[in-house]
């Protein structure tokens, strides 16, 4: 389970260092892709795996489906941190996020993703306030 925010910085050659505290999880492996909201998703790649076998079952002649699927893996590059715990976002993938140095980067419980500084800011000022309306749209249905 991914939990936290933290600031790490991006390098000159689009790496950041990992949050000690995801290491393990993501440490045999690691896929990055477009996560909603332009961020990025980053799943162990088990996870993913399991995520893309639901995704395949979608049928291709649905056109929402296929759409979804191909911006997915597109999207993706799988990888592993290196020995010092760094992660190396490819410029396409920095290019959709809009990151530059100044990064954020938040444990999204089953996923982490990594936002560009000043839009976490904004999408978090505005999340915040609609928060504790949120659980009674998300839980209704249970």
């Amino acid at each position: 389970m991914f939990l936290g925010t933290h600031t790490p910085k991006l390098d000159e050659k689009g790496r950041f260092f990992l949050p000690a505290k995801f290491r393990d999880e993501l440490d045999d492996g690691l896929v990055i892709t477009r996560g909603q909201d332009r961020c990025l998703a980053i799943y162990p790649t088990e996870t993913f795996v399991e995520m893309t076998r639901e995704i395949a079952k979608g049928s291709v002649s649905v056109k929402k489906v296929r759409d979804y699927q191909r911006m997915l893996a597109a999207g993706a590059s799988d990888t592993a941190p290196d020995k010092q715990g760094r992660v190396m976002i490819p410029p396409m993938l920095r290019r959709y996020a809009g990151l530059d140095k100044e990064i954020v980067v938040v444990g999204a419980i089953t996923r982490v993703e990594v936002w560009d500084a000043v839009e976490w800011e904004k999408y978090s000022e505005a999340q915040e306030e609609a928060f504790a309306d949120m659980n009674e749209e998300v839980f209704a249905e249970q």
